[in-house]
């Protein structure tokens, strides 16, 4: 993929966030909508070597649309900055665990985990760990997670959930409202890389982090 004219063609669009530029430069945006599509496709075949429920997914059912939902927002900037994927069972608006890449040329990373799940997946993943401390400590501490995503992150309460004991050994874990890891990218760091397998190491290292939370939610 063409991340220099990805990059600039994001930036561009930030500094003229607006339709008449936006209609304007359309064949720009195509060309750079038909290459993440492709970097998309061999992501998919990529994660699929060691998750193959990520390999029934076309890159539709991963890629966001460039339009911001502007109806609850006070910024009525028609559309993103940033492109953005999502490689979860079920597509981007799946309840279970991924993988996340956001391209932004103020920001870039790669995720994977859950984000804010709903109640009941919530209260499942929380029970899940409270029973199985020991398995999930083993997968978000472990040597080639940390080196790959980092600790785990997310959201927290500032408190042990109710349901569960103050003194629980899982304690700190049970207070999280997202259960993700990510790992920064600079713009130049995906630019002289081979993104697809680099991406795909890391995602390599999250995937027993997915596979507990959605035996949890599933």
């Amino acid at each position: 993929m063409n991340f220099a004219n990805a990059f600039a063609f994001l930036n561009a669009i930030k500094e003229n966030n607006h339709k008449p530029w936006f209609d304007e430069n359309r064949k720009w945006y195509e060309e750079v909508k038909a290459d993440w599509h492709q970097t998309v496709s061999e992501l998919i075949k990529a994660i699929a070597e060691f998750d193959p429920e990520i390999g029934l997914l076309e890159p539709k059912n991963c890629m966001f649309r460039i339009n911001r939902d502007v109806r609850f927002s006070k910024d009525k900037s028609p559309y993103k900055s940033n492109m953005g994927a999502y490689f979860a069972k079920g597509g981007k608006k799946s309840k279970f665990g991924g993988y996340y890449v956001h391209l932004d040329p103020a920001k870039c990373f790669l995720a994977a985990g859950m984000w804010m799940p709903e109640p009941a997946e919530l209260q499942a993943i929380r029970q899940e760990i409270d029973y199985h401390f020991e398995e999930f400590a083993a997968v978000v501490e472990s040597k080639t997670f940390i080196e790959k995503l980092g600790k785990l992150a997310g959201e927290k309460l500032n408190s042990v959930p109710k349901g569960f004991e103050k003194e629980n050994v899982a304690g700190e874990y049970l207070k999280h409202k997202s259960f993700v890891a990510t790992k920064n990218l600079s713009p130049t760091e995906i630019e002289k890389s081979n993104f697809v397998t680099m991406v795909s190491q890391v995602f390599k290292a999250s995937k027993p982090l997915n596979d507990f939370l959605n035996n949890a939610v599933g």
